[in-house]
């Protein structure tokens, strides 16, 4: 697969972790789904889900450049994605609920 690929599948992990960390929280959480904020299971997986996430960006990242280039594109890959999931959650919100799919929409 090629670097950019790579790199663009990266910035997707970033996204989507980021996402699942947000919907850990209760108020991300009522602001998604209009509903009572998730159990302890729920958001302790999401939690989870989500470092996983970002790990395996940060492995993508080191998979393409050697380490200094690599941590650099990541914390980019960072911000850029947790701009993504605010301006998200300020406009269209009900966007994250693709990422919970076992979960019914109210």
């Amino acid at each position: 697969m090629s670097d950019a690929a790579l790199l663009a599948i990266a910035l997707l992990l970033c996204v989507i972790s980021f996402g699942w960390l947000a919907l850990a929280m209760d108020a991300h959480w009522r602001q998604v789904w209009s509903s009572e904020p998730p159990g302890r299971t729920t958001a302790r997986w999401l939690r989870i889900l989500g470092w996983m996430g970002l790990a395996a960006s940060l492995a993508l990242c080191l998979r393409v450049d050697h380490a200094s280039m690599a941590s650099l594109v990541w914390v980019m890959n960072l911000a850029s994605a947790a701009l993504i999931v605010a301006m998200v959650l300020a406009w269209t919100p009900r966007w994250l609920r693709l990422l919970v799919p076992g979960r019914r929409c109210s």
